[in-house]
């Protein structure tokens, strides 16, 4: 519907009165990004509050120093308020999540006058289950307590010393320093000890937890249904659509979606909708299912539904364990495994995802015994369910279901987690010359994905990975979309009101093609790329010096590197490497470490934010730091000013040839005729190579300049593509 005066003038005003209270000038990207987000929503046409014009998204790539965050807010939180709609922020990492509430939400409130709420909205798997933690200090960790088995859910055993953190954490909470949530704890706390205090929808018994008050989990959400502004993350929002959309977050026919990092979600859904079993691991965990088994069979009275369930799970159990057996050996003996001399494991791909004739007929029967299992498991929870349910009569006491619920609620999780995999293992691969239609087809008839239907849709990606120890092996399959474009369509941006996409890096060589078929953007989506207001130009340079040899020499361009990068960082206060191997990160730092003493930290030697804590230390105190890095350092990272003068290139970053999603869609493409090297690895090669560069420029007062050492970018024809790709620096190439 068009936008009505009240509200155009609510956006201005407000972008004054931010500006004015603020102290800063207007943007000029800031605002074409303003009014182009605000003609997008007032084109939407809709009836009785629910959208009648064709899906659409509007995508606005805007680089750094754009001011995108207020860009986005400021335009679209009066125009929800007006849609009655509610306003969903997803972003890609914690850290955007927490400036976006912390900063730039309470920013605009108090420097405009628009009257909205907002709240943070986050998976239950980040915070504290105090049900959980008390089982915790109760057993001690020895496992021996009969009235909370939790123990049971634990896959490692309990690290020595962490009843005086779990006491630690029980005091924090109870005194109100700490709210709960993972993030916020002033350390970072281990996976294997996090898991260990909170839960899932499984185990959770929500409204009949004698804990639900005192709820971290369920006080963070009070507010979720009556907030203007919900601020969640890419991983919550698939979370959410996979169990239909409005289970966790509002339904998407009612919301509007901005994604902040956007270029992070078609990988994002790729690993949701991935799956996996370790086959020896899983059958371990039925040994731990049958030692649960055992120890809750005295409190399930024999006669009752419950009680019979325990040997119709322990019977599938068994059908279960014998027949990943077969597959293990299958696997094992089947499969031309290739170990390397240094390295502790070998990957097999099926190519087009056609699993060998022996192997399908064991998955056909692993996926009827994981199902028979998980039916059987279900059951049981159910039963148990019941018996929180102090108004009925059960046969099941509410005691047995607060020790119980949870562990099998557990184990059913897991069985279902499993199914995913087998399933997805049996699922034929589309046949040459079909197409997905009935995915990409949004309900109101309208057009799927761009360019759908042209060809077949690319099968599945399975594969096989075998890991070797000292004590013992493991074979882990794996199955995964190649593509999460039909996914992303069908289940999002079919039903969303609006959907707003930004992030820096959106185009791939000055294109939208690559995000538009990965993510599955409807045909009526808009684009637009907002001018920077950095001066490129003047604020820095691209280097590409001399180089003997390419980085197609492993050996030999290691020792370039040794030699080289010593001259390059020579006279520099603040220098950020960033390799594409952690292997040759680690050769070169240790060949140059013993001449440069105190100098080098690579992203390993610590946690992430002290290495850069210490880097920034080292800065100001006057002393030069050489920071080592890869991918996380390549995108992560934000070092503005004095921090960062100088960003190295060492090698441009392709992806890894072993990837087998990646190696799967390059299969699908070569079959319909294109060429994978220029359609899939030098686009990413490009969004990757922009992202590390954008390292360096962090606010308009900064400068200094970018060295690419690998001499591809001039000497190969797509290294023009890629140099082209770059902000337009001055460029110094030595020929």
């Amino acid at each position: 519907m068009p936008l009505s005066e009240a509200v155009k003038q609510e956006i201005q005003q407000a972008y004054r009165d931010v500006l004015a209270g603020k102290g800063i000038k207007a943007r000029y990207g800031q605002r074409l990004m303003i009014a182009e987000i605000a003609r997008y929503l007032g084109d939407i046409t809709a009836d009785d509050g629910q959208r009648t014009s064709a899906a659409a998204s509007c995508v606005v790539e805007a680089g750094t120093g754009t001011g995108k965050t207020l860009g986005y807010l400021i335009s679209a939180i009066p125009i929800a308020r007006e849609l009655g709609k509610t306003l969903v922020i997803s972003t890609a990492t914690v850290a955007l999540q927490d400036q976006i509430i912390s900063k730039d939400l309470p920013d605009l409130k108090k420097h405009s006058n628009l009257n909205f709420t907002w709240t943070l909205a986050k998976g239950r798997g980040r915070y504290l289950c105090m049900s959980r933690l008390e089982a915790r200090l109760h057993d001690g960790g020895s496992g021996d307590s009969d009235s909370m088995p939790l123990f049971l859910l634990d896959e490692t055993a309990q690290e020595p010393g962490t009843h005086a953190f779990f006491e630690e954490m029980l005091g924090t909470y109870g005194s109100r320093k700490w709210d709960g949530d993972r993030d916020h704890w002033p350390s970072v706390i281990p996976d294997e000890v996090w898991r260990q205090v909170t839960t899932d929808h499984r185990q959770c018994t929500n409204r009949h937890c004698s804990y639900f008050d005192s709820c971290a989990f369920f006080n963070a959400r009070k507010g979720l249904e009556t907030a203007d502004v919900v601020v969640a993350n890419h991983d919550l929002v698939l979370a959410d659509l996979a169990l239909g959309g409005g289970a966790i977050l509002p339904e998407p026919e009612n919301a509007l979606f901005i994604f902040d990092e956007a270029h992070h979600l078609p990988a994002k859904a790729l690993n949701h909708f991935a799956a996996s079993v370790p086959l020896n691991g899983a059958r371990q965990w039925l040994k731990q299912l049958s030692q649960a088994l055992t120890k809750a069979q005295p409190w399930l009275p024999p006669t009752t539904v419950a009680g019979k369930s325990i040997d119709r799970i322990s019977e599938a159990s068994r059908m279960l364990d014998d027949v990943l057996g077969r597959v293990f050996e299958d696997s094992l003996s089947g499969t031309d495994w290739a170990f390397s001399d240094e390295r502790r494991n070998a990957q097999w791909r099926y190519p087009e995802g056609q699993l060998p004739e022996s192997l399908a007929e064991l998955a056909a029967e692993a996926r009827i015994a994981t199902a028979n299992l998980a039916r059987h498991l279900g059951v049981l929870s159910d039963e148990l369910q019941k018996a929180f349910d102090d108004k009925k009569e059960h046969d099941l006491d509410r005691e047995t279901a607060d020790a119980w619920y949870p562990v099998i609620g557990t184990f059913h999780a897991r069985a279902e987690d499993q199914l995913r995999l087998w399933t997805a293992w049996c699922e034929e691969p589309g046949k040459a010359g079909t197409a997905d239609t009935n995915a990409g087809a949004s309900d109101d008839g309208s057009d799927g994905p761009a360019q759908k239907g042209r060809y077949r849709i690319p099968p599945p990606a399975r594969w096989s990975v075998r890991q070797r120890w000292d004590s013992g092996e493991e074979i882990t399959l794996y199955s995964s979309p190649v593509l999460a474009d039909n996914l992303l369509y069908s289940r999002l941006w079919s039903r969303v009101y609006g959907a707003i996409l930004t992030s820096a890096t959106l185009t791939a060589l000055g294109r939208f093609d690559r995000l538009r078929s990965r993510a599955g953007l409807p045909e009526a989506t808009r684009y637009l790329v907002v001018p920077s207001s950095f001066r490129y130009g003047e604020m820095a340079t691209v280097e590409v010096p001399a180089m003997k040899t390419l980085p197609t020499d492993p050996e030999g361009y290691t020792k370039e590197l040794v030699s080289r990068l010593p001259q390059l960082w020579q006279g520099e206060k603040a220098t950020l490497v960033l390799f594409t191997s952690r292997r040759q990160m680690t050769e070169v730092r240790d060949q140059l470490a013993p001449e440069h003493p105190d100098l080098i930290l690579t992203q390993d030697d610590m946690a992430k934010g002290e290495v850069l804590r210490l880097h920034c230390e080292r800065v100001d105190a006057g002393l030069a730091s050489v920071l080592f890095g890869v991918a996380s350092f390549a995108e992560g990272i934000d070092l503005p000013g004095r921090y960062l003068d100088h960003v190295v290139i060492t090698r441009l970053p392709f992806s890894v040839p072993d990837d087998p999603i990646e190696a799967s869609l390059a299969e699908w493409v070569t079959q319909r005729g294109g060429n994978p090297f220029m359609e899939i690895t030098v686009p990413d090669a490009s969004i990757k190579l922009v992202q590390a560069v954008g390292r360096l420029l962090r606010t308009e007062q900064d400068t200094g300049r970018v060295t690419i050492l690998d001499r591809r970018i001039v000497s190969r024809r797509y290294g023009q593509l890629l140099l082209d790709a770059l902000p337009p620096f001055r460029r110094l190439i030595e020929r």
